[in-house]
C-alpha cells in the first residue's frame, strides 16, 4: 500500500486483478452508512487492482493516549463494536459472510494450514478436534449481523475516543457477530499483552447477546482461517 501526502493524505492499494473488489465495496458501503469516509475510487483491469482512499484523520486505539488506559479502551471498543452489530443492513452487497468463512476453513484445512494459539481459552487440543467441532457446529453460524471480519485495535479510528470510522474492510459483511466478538478479545490479549480484559470486554458488549458455543465454534475456524 502507498501513502500520497498530498492534502489530508490517501492511500493507494495495488493487488492482484479482483481481490480488492470485497474490500472496494465495503468501503464504499460503509462510507455510506457513515460507518467510515475515504472511499474515492476502485480500477481493475487484467491483472492488476486498484483502491484509492483518503485518509481517515485521527488515531487507531494503538495510540498511546488509549493504550495507557486500558480499561476505558475495552469499554469504549466493545460499545463501537455493539453500535456496529445494531446497523441495519438490508442493502448490504455482501449477504453471506458465514458462507464464504467456512469455504475458506475447508480450503485451509484440506492443505492442513492451522494455527492451534486460536483455542487457548477453549480446551482442544489438536487440529482434529478442532475440525471435528467445526463440522458439528457449523451451521450455528448465522448471517444476521454487520460485521467488520476484522475487528482488531489498528482497525478502528478514533479522534480524543470519539469514534471516526472502520477501516481495512476486505472481511466485512453480513455474517455472525462471534467473529467479531472473538477478534475484538483476541486483540486485546495480542495488543495490551494480557487476557485479563477479555471478560470486560464481553460484559461491555452485552453478555446476553453472546452464545459460547458460537464464540468456541470461531475459534476453531480461525485454526484454519
Amino acid at each position: 500500500m502507498l501513502f500520497i501526502d498530498k492534502k489530508d493524505g490517501y492511500y493507494l492499494k495495488i493487488a492482484s486483478s479482483k481481490t480488492l473488489e470485497r474490500e472496494a465495496e465495503m468501503t464504499a458501503y460503509f462510507q455510506k452508512k457513515k460507518l467510515g469516509l475515504g472511499y474515492i475510487s476502485y480500477l481493475s483491469d487484467q491483472s492488476q487492482d486498484f483502491l484509492l482512499k483518503k485518509k481517515i484523520q485521527g488515531e487507531n486505539y494503538l495510540a498511546k493516549q488509549y493504550l495507557n488506559n486500558p480499561k476505558r479502551l475495552c469499554d469504549n471498543l466493545a460499545e463501537n463494536l455493539r453500535f456496529l452489530h445494531e446497523q441495519n443492513f438490508e442493502d448490504c452487497p455482501i449477504l453471506d459472510h458465514s458462507e464464504r468463512y467456512l469455504k475458506k476453513v475447508e480450503k485451509n484445512a484440506s492443505i492442513n494450514n492451522s494455527n492451534l494459539d486460536f483455542v487457548n481459552n477453549y480446551n482442544i487440543r489438536t487440529t482434529e478436534e478442532a475440525y471435528d467441532y467445526i463440522e458439528n457446529k457449523k451451521l450455528l453460524l448465522r448471517n444476521d449481523t454487520l460485521l467488520h471480519g476484522d475487528y482488531c485495535l489498528p482497525n478502528i479510528i478514533l479522534d480524543n475516543w470519539k469514534f471516526k470510522g472502520f477501516i481495512d474492510l476486505d472481511c466485512a459483511g453480513v455474517g455472525d457477530r462471534h467473529i467479531d466478538l472473538f477478534w475484538g478479545a483476541w486483540t486485546l490479549n495480542f495488543n495490551i499483552g494480557t487476557d485479563q480484559y477479555r471478560d470486560r470486554f464481553f460484559d461491555a458488549y452485552g453478555r446476553d447477546r453472546i452464545d459460547v458455543d458460537r464464540l468456541k465454534l470461531v475459534g476453531c475456524c480461525e485454526v484454519f482461517g
